[in-house]
């Protein structure tokens, strides 16, 4: 900071946009993905969105269960991201 490294920031002296819910964990998952890092949570939750979008594409039967399958695969997945975060937080 003192160096200035910080003072052409975007939105340097404004406050934080609270968009989405408010909560500390929006704030920083907005701040990473705009720096192109998003973590592993959002990667799995934009995952399942797009699986989901797919299964309701899905032409036959035998398809559907194999989308069906990686949906699930990637369902367990977040759920395990999302536990992790809640113990790391405590909450």
């Amino acid at each position: 900071q003192a160096e200035g490294q910080f003072d052409n920031l975007k939105g340097a002296g404004k406050p934080l946009d609270r968009g989405g819910d408010g909560s500390a964990d929006a704030i920083g998952f907005r701040i990473m993905a705009e720096a192109g890092a998003l973590p592993r949570e959002i990667e799995l939750r934009q995952a399942v969105e797009e699986q989901t979008r797919i299964l309701h594409a899905a032409p036959d039967e035998e398809a559907r269960k194999q989308v069906m399958k990686k949906l699930a695969d990637l369902q367990l997945r977040l759920d395990i991201e999302q536990e992790a975060r809640r113990r790391f937080y405590g909450s």
